[in-house]
């Protein structure tokens, strides 16, 4: 974080300071800010947030122990407290203050030896996020000083988090923005204020929490519903719902996919085991083949947004198509290829699932085995879907049957219509599997193991299955 005072951090988050000693207002504070007291460090600021599971203030003293230099609170601390306290009335409201003040500082400022103000992007959508957000991370990082968040740091709490990363040298600011209901991406969007708002795509995930798909939609349109004419919101133009939101922003629109209507365009798609190819069109004039060693055809639009926002901010787009050639993986868990030995591949696809990343999971799958190989689906449940759920588990059932996945191992009792509906497809050549839980399909699989085998492991996080893949291969970070 940048150099604040105390009194500045209290002023910003409308908190009272506690001090045991009157002399520290004036105390600088500008090292990490954490929620998680097992991350603090020496210098650190701790925010102690109530949760669902426990209570930020338990650990208020370990956060000290680890060296916090502050401690922002809705509570008054324990007699005997030894670092400034600032009491807040709500901890979540304090952290997207301190967010606010600290990214709108940077970017009125000029970074040392550099030219300009920082520049930030937001991205959001139902599926993609991360894997776009590490594709722009690697881009920007072979400019200039770039902040994103690791992981998937995409909510009210984890957002603001990786805002705070920043400091005066920062040059390049991604932001994830993930929600689970209407209001929470507007909310980030006033925190980080975008100069670039991306949106990938309108799909079922969290749709049970959002009510519907049209809801969905109405969620995801708050990335670029307040963004003024000066700035750029980027869309993909082959989802109609996405497509749709140029009508709900004053900003300048820009536009990628497949079509030809698309500004930035990707034809002559090629999905091997290897990675993903393809021919990009952009704007300037640039044609060039892209070679991505990350598994999947839907990386593609991934790719293509990354480097929609790298066009529209002058930067080389030449260079940052060969950064992304260099890019070896989306993220841990995401079509990540592991080597299993014996001639068998595991693709850990497995942090987290929606209906439409299943089934692009499963295109991959049945695009990248070879005609001598064995193609296995290891699917466990997708989350969150509510009312959704069973049509939509046993829509995937269906498309395994469709793609003549070879074998079918369905994890858990919560994953059931998956296996019922492939049984119920027709006539098909494959077998599928239902089976209780993790151990139990670890040993199914292993039984059944033959060199060639491509395996695919997809479910939600939830549903654990990624460790799943991890031993399956052997992995064991």
């Amino acid at each position: 974080m940048i150099a604040l005072t105390l009194a500045e951090v209290a002023d910003v988050v409308g908190g009272r300071l506690l001090l045991s000693d009157p002399s520290l207002p004036t105390d600088v504070v500008s090292g990490s800010v954490e929620t998680d007291s097992r991350l603090v460090r020496e210098g650190s600021v701790f925010f102690a947030l109530p949760g669902e599971v426990t209570d930020g203030h338990v650990f208020v003293p370990s956060a000290i122990s680890n060296g916090a230099a502050l401690v922002v609170a809705e509570r008054e601390p324990d007699a005997g407290t030894t670092v400034p306290v600032i009491v807040v009335e709500n901890g979540v409201d304090a952290l997207a203050a301190l967010a606010t003040a600290v990214v709108e500082r940077v970017r009125s400022s000029t970074p040392e030896g550099g030219e300009g103000r920082m520049r930030v992007v937001g991205i959001t959508g139902s599926n993609g996020k991360t894997s776009t957000k590490n594709m722009l991370r690697a881009i920007l990082s072979d400019v200039g000083p770039t902040v994103a968040p690791e992981g998937s740091f995409n909510n009210h709490v984890g957002a603001p988090i990786s805002m705070l990363r920043i400091d005066d040298a920062t040059k390049y600011l991604v932001v994830e923005m993930g929600a689970s209901g209407s209001g929470e991406i507007a909310r980030l969007v006033r925190v980080a204020r975008p100069d670039t708002g991306v949106v990938l795509k309108v799909g079922l995930a969290h749709a049970g929490e959002f009510g519907g798909i049209e809801k969905t939609r109405e969620a995801k349109a708050e990335m670029v519903t307040d963004l003024p004419e000066s700035d750029t919101a980027i869309l993909n133009v082959d989802d109609f719902r996405v497509a749709s939101m140029r009508d709900d922003t004053r900003a300048r629109v820009v536009t990628f996919g497949f079509g030809d209507e698309a500004d930035y365009r990707a034809e002559d798609i090629d999905v091997t085991a290897s990675g993903t190819s393809f021919t990009l069109h952009a704007p300037s004039g640039l044609t060039r083949r892209v070679a991505l060693r990350i598994l999947g055809e839907h990386h593609v639009m991934n790719a293509l947004a990354a480097l929609a926002v790298t066009g529209e901010w002058g930067l080389d787009l030449d260079r940052a198509a060969t950064v992304l050639e260099s890019v070896t993986r989306a993220e841990r868990w995401r079509m990540e290829v592991l080597d299993a030995g014996d001639g068998v591949t595991v693709i850990n696809d497995a942090y987290n699932a929606s209906p439409d990343s299943v089934a692009a999971a499963l295109k991959t799958l049945a695009q990248v085995v070879g005609p001598d190989q064995r193609s296995v689906a290891v699917l466990g449940e997708m989350a969150e879907l509510g009312e959704f759920a069973l049509e939509e588990h046993d829509r995937i059932g269906r498309l395994v049957v469709r793609l003549n996945i070879h074998k079918l191992v369905v994890v858990g009792d919560a994953a059931r219509h998956i296996h019922m509906a492939a049984g119920l497809e027709g006539s098909w050549d494959g077998e599928s599997v239902l089976v209780p839980d993790i151990d139990a399909a670890y040993d199914a699989l292993t039984s059944d193991r033959r060199e060639g085998d491509v395996v695919l492991v997809k479910s939600s996080k939830s549903a654990g299955l990624r460790f799943l893949g991890d031993r399956l291969a052997g992995v064991t970070e």
